[in-house]
């Protein structure tokens, strides 16, 4: 693998288990100038697991601002720099925006190291529809701006995924349930790590199991499926003619009268076969 000079690499880095990195990763990690990283000691593990002994340096969202200064001349020396997050991909609810921001204004070369995402793990195991989806983040922790949040993305006609702190979860999980409604999640708790653990239910049902917890900790993603306003949305208001539905489709898309008739047999929710007997039957009458 060659490392580019003057390159900023954004590394994903393991959510829990230290086998979840991949090889590019690790040699980029190897070959890499420096590593500005979320918090160093944090880091540290994972380098030492891997006998990495590249120079490392904190670039946290208190340093963010005056340390990209740094960085960035380092990169207009021709340095090479991987910058990680304390786990998970760079910049997902993670420092690196503002890095990466100026780096493309000054015309400096940024590349992704894909790997772990703790949204994208909890979004593909939750079993809820992945075709269109919200990575909401973290939500406010004050009251107020946190169920402002939840309004503004109540009708978004998606699969919600949140990240949320231990301490915050259940008021967060009581004002999703005034303001989303009671719809199914599925929560996600330490994953890839040994105490890994899924709870999947209604949003009072996860509720109801967290607060008879004495305490709980631990890294948590929640995903949240559409609800019933979202799904509306969603849903074309159809003419009741199947045949005036054809015409509008016709005109609205110029396709031919087959292929504009599968498609409004999917926005009817019916089969081809249904729809053509359903124009016939009409032609018929």
């Amino acid at each position: 693998m060659i490392i580019k000079s003057g390159t900023l690499y954004l590394v994903a880095t393991p959510i829990g288990n230290l086998e979840d990195i991949s090889l590019r990763a690790l040699n980029t990690l190897k070959r890499v100038d420096l590593i500005a990283c979320e918090d160093t000691r944090h880091t540290a593990r994972l380098l030492e697991h891997y006998g990495i002994a590249t120079p490392r340096e904190s670039h946290h969202e208190h340093n963010e601002a005056r340390h990209t200064e740094r960085l960035l001349a380092l990169l207009q020396e021709g340095k090479s720099i991987a910058l990680v997050s304390d786990a998970g991909t760079p910049l997902l609810s993670d420092p690196g925006y503002v890095l990466v921001d100026a780096c493309r204004n000054a015309g400096i070369a940024v590349t992704p190291i894909p790997g772990p995402s703790a949204a994208i793990a909890a979004l593909t195991a939750s079993g809820f529809p992945t075709d269109t989806f919200l990575f909401a983040g973290f939500l406010p922790p004050r009251k107020g701006p946190r169920r402002r949040r939840l309004q503004e993305i109540a009708s978004i006609p998606a699969t919600l995924i949140f990240y949320e702190a231990p301490h915050r979860l259940i008021p967060s999980l009581e004002d999703m349930v005034e303001i989303l409604g009671d719809r199914q999640a599925c929560l996600a708790r330490e994953m890839t790590k040994i105490h890994e653990e899924w709870l999947r239910g209604t949003l009072v049902d996860i509720a109801g199991a967290i607060r008879a917890r004495p305490q709980i900790r631990g890294e948590i993603t929640l995903v949240v499926a559409r609800g019933s306003s979202a799904l509306a949305q969603e849903q074309p208001v159809c003419p009741a003619s199947i045949k005036q539905h054809l015409q509008q489709e016709l005109l609205r898309t110029g396709a031919s009268p087959k292929d504009a008739l599968k498609a409004i047999a999917r926005q009817r929710g019916l089969s081809r076969r249904e729809a053509y007997r359903q124009l016939y039957v009409k032609k018929e009458s």
